[in-house]
């Protein structure tokens, strides 16, 4: 997948040939399970965030598959309703001081049985589908166990108060955006209190574009300061502690460009925060949340194409989806890595045989001159993707345009069949 870029078996494979064939009876296969798909998906990650202050952004996508009436495939219903196809929660470990996607953590694929007639609060909170972002974060723990340290970022979904009650100690700490006003321990609200707060500081940062809004620089204004949660009145969650005490971090466009709806940024985290400093440094965690975003779009719209898939079984798609995500994480690292800013070993997308198949290709663009060397530490992952851009048709030089995911995904078809090659050169025939 990450060599051709697409997550259709018959581009995957040769048409309607033996190899598609094969690859059809591997998904429909019983001892291929879900399970033990998403189980694999932290292999390279456990290593790579050693040492580390990792933060550990979680999000769920939903994935829309065409049906009809006749052919539903046996999803259920998503987009409240109004489509059917999967969802996706998953975890990817990102390192907290320069944004380098660092690997899949964990997380579930599901597609839901029918409709739940019992109301959300009624519910306990093992019977709701919330329970996901607990559930990952407690599993990240044995992922990430050799991280400095653990930010479980999120957002509004993720604010649930048995996460903060039960969730953080003296290595995970917990960073998500308000879902609504809460109550607090003395009586008041937590749009109240944060209404008493004073600005204390401004920083232009620049928007990234999405689907509902353009790239843009936006001011704002920063406060912040501590509040305490009180225990909501809600089934399960009578064992839990009365309140907690968290930091509240509001950053708020004050004056946003006319007919723009401004940018308000209400977090609660389990750090300390003293000064503003501290507090900037949240909202910067908090906006490496958009390394999941990027995550889901090359899954879907712009590389892999995940809902464009005719598997006939709801089985089948799932376990595709597990397939295709660990693939667009990879080639994510490499993106992000053109640039040489990260450290990660190249281990973290390649088999050490790869490796060697990679250090046999480097021989082939040693320059006459700098410019045009590669200039990353050998073996190193942007080392891994230099190469890899070359095989794609970048020309090497600084000064050209950086190499985008079509490049990659050209070199990584040559490579890939120079790497199988390379796998079997000392294999002689009778």
């Amino acid at each position: 997948m990450v060599a051709r870029g697409t997550s259709c078996i018959r581009r995957l494979g040769d048409g309607e040939g033996p190899q598609t064939k094969g690859f059809r009876r591997f998904f429909a296969n019983r001892k291929v399970t879900l399970e033990r798909l998403i189980a694999s998906w932290p292999q390279q990650t456990v290593a790579a965030v050693a040492g580390r202050h990792v933060l550990a952004i979680q999000d769920t996508s939903e994935i829309k598959f065409n049906t009809t009436a006749q052919r539903r495939r046996g999803l259920g219903e998503i987009a409240k309703g109004q489509a059917h196809g999967a969802l996706l929660h998953a975890m990817v470990a990102v390192d907290a001081d320069d944004g380098a996607c660092l690997g899949l953590v964990g997380g579930t694929i599901w597609t839901r049985a029918g409709r739940v007639t019992v109301a959300h609060g009624e519910r306990a909170l093992g019977d709701r589908e919330s329970r996901r972002w607990l559930d990952t974060a407690h599993a990240a723990r044995t992922v990430l166990d050799q991280a400095a340290s653990i930010t479980v970022v999120a957002d509004r979904e993720s604010d649930i108060y048995a996460e903060w009650a039960t969730l953080p100690d003296h290595k995970l700490h917990l960073l998500t955006r308000v879902m609504h006003d809460r109550q607090l321990a003395d009586s008041t609200t937590l749009y109240e209190a944060a209404a008493k707060l004073s600005f204390v500081d401004t920083r232009t940062i620049e928007l990234k574009a999405t689907p509902k809004r353009i790239a843009r620089e936006a001011t704002l204004s920063l406060r912040f300061g501590s509040v305490q949660l009180k225990r909501p009145r809600k089934a399960g969650v009578k064992e839990l502690p009365d309140a907690v005490e968290l930091t509240l971090v509001e950053a708020v466009e004050l004056e946003p460009p006319q007919g723009v709806e401004p940018v308000h940024w209400r977090l609660l985290t389990t750090h300390q925060v003293d000064k503003a400093m501290d507090a900037w440094q949240i909202v910067d965690w908090y906006r490496r949340r958009w390394t999941i975003e990027q995550f889901f779009r090359v899954l879907k719209t712009q590389g892999f194409r995940i809902e464009d898939s005719q598997l006939d079984s709801a089985d089948t798609l799932l376990k595709l989806i597990a397939v295709a995500a660990k693939a667009a994480v990879i080639s994510l690292q490499l993106v992000q890595v053109r640039d040489g800013r990260s450290n990660l070993h190249a281990s973290v997308a390649f088999e050490p045989s790869q490796i060697d198949a990679l250090a046999a290709l480097q021989a082939r663009y040693k320059a006459r001159t700098p410019r045009q060397s590669n200039p990353h530490p050998n073996a190193s992952l942007a080392w891994a993707a230099w190469i890899i851009a070359r095989l794609g048709g970048w020309d090497g030089y600084p000064s050209s345009r950086p190499p985008g995911p079509i490049t990659f995904k050209h070199g990584l078809d040559y490579f890939h069949a120079f790497a199988l090659g390379w796998a079997v050169r000392d294999v002689s025939t009778p």
